[in-house]
Parts: C-alpha cells; sequence; structure tokens
C-alpha cells in the first residue's frame, strides 16, 4: 500500500491540501485563500468555480513541493465549511449563481415564518435543529425562487445541490463526464432535509421549503469503503486515487483530535468557533440551544452523535480589525497589540456580524463594542476581541452542561487560533479548565485523512487513532474564581445589547 493519505481542507476562507503519514504526522501542505464576496449587508458568497479552481491549485503544488505522486497516496478524503450551498447545471458544469455562504443572513424571513407557523418545531425534531438562516435548505429556497431558471431546471433533474463537499468530489471525479453526486451524514444533517434517524432525506422537511428531492445528493458514509469514487485521470492528481473519506469540518475535527467516545469533546477556533461534545449513538436533543448533529459513520456501523455548540464570528473578528478597522496589519499582531494592556479596561465586544448562534440563535443581533471611555485604546479593543472568542465558548460550554450533565474536564483546541497563546490563557482563565493543543493544531484536515484510511485499510481501527495523538501545549487557569463570574457577568449583559437590532418580518 502506498505510504500517505492526502486531504482536501476546503474553508471558509481558504483551500488547502496536506499529505500525511501513517504516523498521522504532516508531511506537505500548501493554502490558496479564495474572495469573499460581500454584495449587500448580510450577504456572503463565494465563486464555487474559483474554489474548485484553488483545489487543483493545491493538490498539484502540494504533490510537486513534496515529490509525490498519485501512487503515493493511498486514498483521499475531503472536508469542507459546512452549509455553504451550491447549486450547479450538470451538463454544462456551470453553478447558476455564487455559492450562499453559512454566515449568510439573507434568508431570515424564511427561517422565521418556519418559527412561526410550526414547522420549526418539526425540523428540530426530525433534523435536529432550529429554523436558522445558518443551514442550507432556506439557501436552496432562496436560489430557486430568485435565479432564473433554476425551479424548472432542479424539477427536471438538470439542477444539482451540493455542499462544497459534493461539489468537489463531483468535479474530482469527472464533473460533467460521469462525476458522482453524493454527501455524507455530517454535511447532510446540516440541511434541515435529513431525517437523524434514517440518515435520508425526509420529504416532509423537503416540502417545507419546496425543494425536489432529485436536486439531492445520495448519502453515504462518512468513511466509505465502498468508495464515492475515484480521481479521474487527467485531475490535479494525474491518477486515479480512492476517494474514500468526507467530513464536515467540525466533525473531521472531532475525529482528528479522536473524540470517539461519549463526553469526549474538542473545539475548533476558525473563521467561527465550534464545539462538539460525543455522545455516542444517541442523539441528544439540545433543551439549552445547541445543536443535535451526527458525528461520524464509519462504514455500516451506527451511527455517532454529537452536541454542537456552532458561533459565528471569532477568527473572523481578528479579520474585521485587520481589513475594515486596519488596527493591525496581519492576524498574529492581535496578540502583541492585546499584551500592552493587563486586562480590557471595561470593554467588551460582542461579533454579532451574522446574527448570534448557540445557544442564543438571534438572527436579530448585530454585532457591538461596549464600556468605551477616552481611557481606551486599540489594544483594549484587541484584548476585548481575543475575549469574545473565549467568552463565546464559555456560552456554549454552560449550555452543553445543562443538556448533557457533562463537565468538561479538559478542553481539547485546535484551528488557527490556537496559535495565539494569549488567546489560549484566557480561554483557560475563562472557562476555569486546562485548554490542550495537539502537536498536530489542523486536525480538521487530519480528520478527513483519518476517515478516508479506515475507509481503505491505511489504519486499521480508531485505536490506533489514539496512539497518533501527542500533546503539544496545555494552559492553566490563573483567574479567581470570583475574577471569573464578574468577568463573565458583565459579558452576559453586553450580549443583551446585541439582540432586537435589525427588524425581522
Amino acid at each position: 500500500m502506498a505510504d500517505f493519505v492526502g486531504a482536501v481542507d476546503q474553508g471558509t476562507t481558504s483551500t488547502r491540501f496536506m499529505i500525511f503519514d501513517h504516523g498521522g504526522n504532516e508531511v506537505a501542505r500548501y493554502q490558496l485563500e479564495h474572495e469573499q464576496i460581500l454584495p449587500r449587508a448580510g450577504w456572503v458568497e463565494h465563486n464555487p468555480v474559483e474554489i474548485w479552481e484553488r483545489t487543483r491549485a493545491v493538490i498539484e503544488t502540494t504533490l510537486n513541493h513534496a515529490g509525490l505522486t498519485h501512487a503515493d497516496l493511498a486514498a483521499l478524503g475531503i472536508t469542507n465549511q459546512r452549509e455553504t450551498t451550491v447549486v450547479w447545471d450538470k451538463v454544462t458544469g456551470r453553478p447558476y449563481y455564487n455559492a450562499i455562504v453559512w454566515q449568510d443572513t439573507r434568508t431570515d424571513r424564511i427561517a422565521a415564518a418556519l418559527e412561526r407557523d410550526g414547522r420549526g418545531d418539526v425540523i428540530r425534531r426530525k433534523a435536529g435543529l432550529p429554523p436558522a438562516t445558518y443551514f442550507s435548505a432556506g439557501k436552496i429556497q432562496w436560489i430557486l425562487e430568485n435565479v432564473d431558471g433554476v425551479r424548472r431546471a432542479a424539477e427536471e433533474g438538470r439542477a444539482l445541490f451540493g455542499t462544497t463537499d459534493t461539489w468537489l468530489l463531483w468535479n474530482l471525479t469527472g464533473g460533467v463526464d460521469g462525476g458522482v453526486h453524493v454527501t455524507d451524514p455530517t454535511n447532510a444533517s446540516r440541511t434541515m432535509l435529513m431525517d437523524l434517524e434514517t440518515l435520508d432525506w425526509d420529504d416532509e422537511l423537503l416540502s417545507f421549503f419546496g425543494i425536489p428531492r432529485r436536486m439531492l445528493p445520495e448519502i453515504q458514509p462518512s468513511a466509505n469503503p465502498a468508495l464515492y469514487g475515484v480521481t479521474r485521470r487527467g485531475g490535479p492528481l494525474g491518477g486515479e486515487v480512492p476517494l474514500a473519506g468526507v467530513l464536515g469540518d467540525q466533525q473531521a475535527a472531532t475525529v482528528g483530535q479522536v473524540c470517539f467516545a461519549p463526553g469526549e469533546a474538542k473545539n475548533t477556533y476558525g473563521t467561527g468557533n465550534f464545539l462538539l461534545l460525543n455522545t455516542g449513538h444517541e442523539a441528544v436533543r439540545s433543551r439549552s440551544g445547541l445543536l443535535t448533529t451526527v458525528c461520524y459513520r464509519f462504514g455500516d456501523d451506527k451511527p455517532v452523535y454529537a452536541l454542537e455548540g456552532s458561533i459565528a464570528v471569532t477568527g473572523s473578528a481578528v479579520q474585521w480589525l485587520r481589513d475594515q478597522l486596519g488596527i493591525i496589519s496581519s492576524a498574529p499582531q492581535v496578540e502583541i497589540l492585546a499584551r500592552q494592556v493587563e486586562d480590557n479596561g471595561g470593554v467588551y465586544f460582542v461579533p454579532a456580524f451574522s446574527g448570534l448562534f448557540a445557544p442564543y440563535w438571534r438572527s436579530d443581533a448585530r454585532g457591538v463594542i461596549v464600556g468605551l471611555s477616552r481611557y481606551n485604546t486599540a489594544a483594549h479593543i484587541a484584548r476585548a476581541t481575543l475575549e469574545s472568542i473565549c467568552y463565546q465558548t464559555r456560552d456554549v460550554v454552560e449550555a452543553m452542561r445543562q443538556d448533557s450533565g457533562v463537565d468538561i474536564d479538559v478542553l481539547r483546541v485546535d484551528g488557527g487560533v490556537t496559535a495565539n497563546e494569549l488567546c489560549m490563557q484566557l480561554q483557560s482563565d475563562i472557562l476555569g479548565v486546562p485548554v490542550s493543543r495537539p502537536v498536530v493544531a489542523e486536525t480538521t484536515a487530519l480528520g478527513a485523512a483519518y476517515a478516508a484510511g479506515l475507509a481503505v485499510g491505511f489504519w486499521r481501527s480508531t485505536d490506533e487513532l489514539r496512539q497518533n495523538w501527542n500533546e503539544d501545549r496545555r494552559w492553566t487557569p490563573t483567574w479567581s474564581a470570583e475574577r471569573r463570574e464578574e468577568e463573565y457577568a458583565r459579558w452576559k449583559k453586553a450580549v443583551t445589547r446585541t439582540f432586537d437590532w435589525v427588524d425581522i418580518g
């Protein structure tokens, strides 16, 4: 068998390709950003063609830099930004519209109508999700209703829907020349269209949004011994490689952090934050604003479920400081600036740019910076930005405790923001528990590689994967319990200031 496994990590702001060896060690990577298209307030789009071109480029460049070919890869896995919606023509291969990104809020009236007339309760019961702008179904409905010709094409079976995993799989396996139209349960569970119990599309849920079933991809296991297909000859890999694993990005990070036992949890710090708690074979229904989701399904095994707390804006708040305010010139500078002050100077920043996700689910909310005085500087705003990442995480941890009764003893963390050591110390202080970062911080790509490798026998079992996990750094709390609760109470007060800013009919 070949010595390596590859993983495409198609994220919200960039696409990377990574290659791992049997020990789960990174062998090579290359990454490219793509354009964030913001046509109007609340709208966020990507160009699917650009994403496919970036995917081709990062695969080819990584292999070239590493001196490897397709023959060196035992399998290929894909992980992706979830919920982001692509609808394309299967005959021409061209998207009908830009991808509507998970952060986009244009479907707020669709979500509000579902909640008003009781359909929201059905969606919660069947799909484990609240009706919200976050998920794919409303985005599909918007495209069907607002882009000329798509409704008819969908009814004729010509228009295909997919999240970005499906779009990339279709292109990697041939596109208009026989590309496979498939997804996995982790991505399907983020649409508001899949029944959590049957792991199949639900006709009643489809009817809520007027979506023809024939638009939708086939749902296959996350680690798929039967394979999603093979890469086409002449594609970016230059030959046939088994496509054997697909996981939505946060579920991939959970697998990469080897959280295979009920009660184990991880938090990924990226554009947003996503905390997942493994609940085993039981789909635990949240009473506290969390999501019930599929964690993974390997082969013919029973699906494993998770409770998830999804936070829309964390790392992207740092990008906002850089790109919109200009108070830093690069993301790492936020730590340098924030270290210039001992505390936040009374400033709290709630970055509800796209409303508030878990545990509040307030699409009427918008971002606020409160507590400002003449005393405050850019350094206080930088520190408040880092603290906002950590306070939003605590909001989710508190909700998770209420739903599951589980107290998290150690928080396993991954993602780009974990390189910010001040932020990780603040996270430990605000939560009051140790924070642990693994040697391989990019566990999203690693999880996709693990799924693909398990499917083809590159790794024999999840026990073997556990042996690959090693801690790189641990932070422990330094704040007193009294300070922790006082600061958190002020954060909660700041959150209330974001409510009712946008009128939603």
